[in-house]
């Protein structure tokens, strides 16, 4: 089923759902952090990139992820100053606070499989976030030794300032301190991907809210979640909502809002963007 009605009726009743769920569980994709203004392709792109773009031939951020750098030094020239403008800088818009404002005195718990750090930036408990696919934040061992992940930003700090002609000093590339081997970024991609024990430890804390909240009179918000990894957010927020008949599932995506119609009754499908709907329901709200 698609989007139900018109925008300001989905606005109307997604405050009514936020206003009498017993909790909220926040499902995030990457719709999100591109509505707050990170987005990997066009202006944004060129104010950054432009010279890895005429040197290497992409033209957006993501597609620079897997570009064959010819040397460790050029490779992480790319990463460090990626990893700068999405990880340790401000999105440009404030939708990840406005999303806090709505949520922060109900029951929240939040999984995402969005890696830029907008929820703690945002004033997000850290002790309710899931980061299922990592940490822009974060290294690992490429091999990996052991199931570890190190802070990354003193060393991107480095490398982007001390970068140059689009390479970074030799003494700033990376190894694991425990074999020696390169480090590289805690992003799931392959078996590789080191799950540490922050990780395990969030995945229990959801584990724990589900079983606390998922019978009860719950919201399901997911928000700016593709098609990419929907056994992860989607379809589990599907199958809950299907098995609670308290339940409400919402969905904002601008143009991919939709769901299964066996739940039709109990959902909100808005196709807007999430950033002018959040901005509505906080100006409604009086938040």
């Amino acid at each position: 089923m698609k989007s139900t009605g018109t925008c300001s009726a989905g606005i109307e009743r997604l405050r009514e759902a936020l206003s009498t769920a017993e909790a909220v569980l926040i499902g995030a994709g990457a719709g999100l952090s591109a509505s707050a203004g990170f987005t990997y392709a066009g202006e944004r792109f060129r104010r950054y990139f432009s010279d890895f773009a005429e040197k290497y031939g992409f033209h957006d951020m993501y597609a620079g992820g897997f570009c064959r750098y010819e040397t460790p030094e050029a490779y992480w020239a790319y990463w460090s100053r990626f990893v700068m403008v999405n990880r340790y800088m401000d999105a440009p818009k404030p939708v990840y606070a406005d999303l806090y404002e709505l949520v922060k005195d109900k029951n929240y718990f939040v999984i995402t499989t969005n890696v830029d750090h907008c929820f703690q930036k945002a004033g997000f408990d850290k002790a309710r976030l899931f980061y299922t696919q990592g940490d822009y934040g974060l290294f690992q061992c490429s091999e990996p030794c052991r199931q570890e992940t190190f802070d990354n930003v003193d060393t991107i700090r480095q490398m982007a300032a001390r970068q140059k002609d689009m390479r970074v000093p030799a003494e700033l590339l990376p190894t694991c301190p425990h074999c020696g081997k390169p480090l590289t970024m805690n992003l799931r991609a392959d078996d590789r991907f080191v799950e540490d024990e922050g990780w395990h430890a969030a995945a229990r804390r959801y584990g724990d809210f589900l079983r606390a909240y998922a019978p009860r009179r719950t919201l399901f918000l997911e928000l700016g979640v593709g098609g990419n990894t929907p056994g992860i957010i989607k379809y589990p927020f599907w199958q809950m909502t299907a098995q609670n008949p308290a339940a409400t599932y919402a969905c904002i995506n601008n143009g991919e809002a939709v769901c299964p119609t066996d739940i039709a009754r109990q959902a909100i499908c808005i196709n807007a963007d999430i950033g002018q709907v959040l901005s509505a329901l906080r100006k409604d709200s009086g938040n």
